[in-house]
């Protein structure tokens, strides 16, 4: 068994960075350079309305709502969670989630392994000021260019799911 324990102090951790995609500011708490590439968390923090199409991907996902709603779309059911629970994605399911409520709803994403939702956000996601709660103005997603990076990533983007 591998006891070995790597303790990174926030002097030597990467400085917060937030970005914005989709009507949510995600902004990275733990980075898979950080976490010898085991996993990567993400707190999102989701617009009225927002939230991600259904997509599936090869790495594990997991969230945990912290403030507010949402609504999940988990293969063919739909689930609504609110602070305190917990959502676990298994490699390969299709899933989504939006935010239902009239404020903005927080959680975190955990992605296992660290690295490729990561660099996707990375690469689609429209810096913003860290740490910041005012959401920019949303225009138009290309949606080309977010499917093509998220096929870049490991992440298969499918058409919006039938309203429920």
């Amino acid at each position: 068994m591998n006891t070995e324990t790597i303790t990174v102090s926030n002097e030597t951790a990467s400085p917060a960075k937030t970005v914005h995609f989709l009507g949510s500011l995600l902004t990275f708490r733990a980075r898979a350079a950080e976490t010898g590439g085991q996993f990567t968390i993400v707190e999102s923090c989701s617009a009225p309305g927002a939230g991600a199409p259904p997509h599936h991907q090869a790495d594990a996902e997991a969230f945990l709502v912290t403030e507010g709603s949402f609504e999940f779309m988990l293969g063919e059911t739909w689930r609504r969670c609110g602070p305190g629970e917990f959502v676990y994605v298994s490699p390969g399911m299709v899933h989504a989630f939006r935010n239902p409520a009239s404020t903005p709803s927080k959680m975190l994403i955990i992605n296992l392994p660290g690295g490729p939702h990561e660099h996707f956000f990375e690469a689609v996601g429209e810096p913003v000021e860290t740490e910041t709660t005012i959401f920019p103005p949303m225009g138009q997603p290309d949606v080309a260019h977010i499917t093509a990076e998220a096929a870049r990533f490991g992440v298969t983007m499918l058409p919006p799911p039938a309203h429920h």
